[in-house]
């Protein structure tokens, strides 16, 4: 995969419209793009990216190359409750006064991450266990307790975002609500430059994690899906990701996308008709992951973290739809 995408600066996108990479440590993704918004009274950003020691100043940089500065940033729009993606928007308004939006759906795992009030997944690490995966749990947990932490990055938005369109001056952009990677999830159309801001629900070289967020799941995977129904059609917008470059259309890739999440669904089913009744653990063990069809045996903790838990949102879907039978042995869900 090209990683040219990462490249530090300010690229330019559309009118007016410009791509900011920001560093991600310590993450196969590499970098999340921060969007600049030109508008009649300074700049709006979509997403925030996330807050470490050198953020603020390669933000400050990558503006410079456009004669803008950060003081200019009036309003974040972040698509989703992530921290890759929401807590700069709070430093930009600790230190020049931003106003920050949210999806009004992300307003209780908000909350949620004050009470955990750490970095650690407690959810994902509930799903492990009633996967049957203890082990990769407490490894998981191991792994995220101690990672640097600070609640004041989590403070509320000034605004929680509805579907419809945005009042930002001189711009045409639509909020709308797609839930699945999060409860939350935002995309943004600017309908006058035909680009949607698609954060996290559509990237153009991987398939998004879906749930991974705390707080009660509620289908997340039925719930991408919809999100991706309610956008194949869309042949005029081009997507602008929150990894990765800018480029195709939306419908093209949201096809795609349904399409794999059915091949998954298929290939989970022949296992199980193989194997009989497994828990969620063991089918993951049995796919492969990535592009590159790694075992999963390859993959690092937080990687088969999430494999594990992507496997239960496919699994709990073909419950739901009455293709597969849910039992429980010591806890831990099995499926047949």
């Amino acid at each position: 995969m090209t990683l040219e995408w990462v490249e530090p600066g300010c690229h330019p996108v559309a009118d007016g419209v410009y791509r900011i990479p920001l560093t991600l440590p310590q993450d196969g993704l590499r970098a999340v793009n921060v969007y600049v918004l030109e508008t009649d009274s300074g700049l709006a950003l979509i997403d925030g990216g996330w807050h470490r020691p050198d953020t603020y100043l390669e933000f400050s940089t990558a503006l410079a190359e456009i004669g803008r500065s950060p003081d200019e940033v009036h309003d974040v729009y972040v698509t989703h409750i992530h921290r890759d993606h929401y807590t700069f928007a709070v430093e930009l308004r600790r230190r020049h006064g931003a106003r920050v939006h949210l999806g009004s759906k992300e307003a209780a795992g908000l909350d949620e991450i004050a009470l955990v009030n750490s970095n650690v997944p407690e959810t994902s690490l509930g799903e492990l266990r009633r996967a049957g995966a203890p082990q990769l749990a407490a490894d998981a947990y191991a792994l995220t307790v101690d990672e640097p932490f600070d609640l004041a990055d989590w403070e509320t938005p000034d605004g929680w975002l509805s579907p419809g369109m945005l009042p930002l001056a001189g711009r045409n952009i639509e909020a709308v609500h797609t839930p699945g990677h999060t409860k939350g999830h935002i995309v943004f159309h600017d309908h006058d430059n035909s680009l949607s801001f698609t954060g996290d629900h559509i990237l153009p070289r991987i398939t998004p994690s879906i749930g991974f967020e705390l707080g009660k799941p509620d289908l997340p995977l039925g719930r991408f899906l919809d999100s991706l129904t309610m956008m194949a059609d869309d042949d005029t917008h081009t997507v602008a990701p929150a990894h990765g470059a800018v480029g195709g259309k939306v419908g093209s890739r949201a096809r795609d996308l349904l399409r794999h999440h059915d091949v998954r669904l298929d290939q989970i089913l022949e296992i199980l008709d193989q194997c009989g009744p497994q828990n969620g653990h063991a089918v993951a063990s049995t796919l492969t992951w990535t592009g590159r069809n790694r075992s999963f045996a390859s993959l690092d903790t937080l990687n088969q973290m999430f494999a594990v838990c992507e496997t239960m949102a496919h699994l709990n879907l073909l419950v739901v739809r009455g293709e597969l039978s849910l039992g429980h042995a010591d806890e831990v869900s099995v499926y047949s």
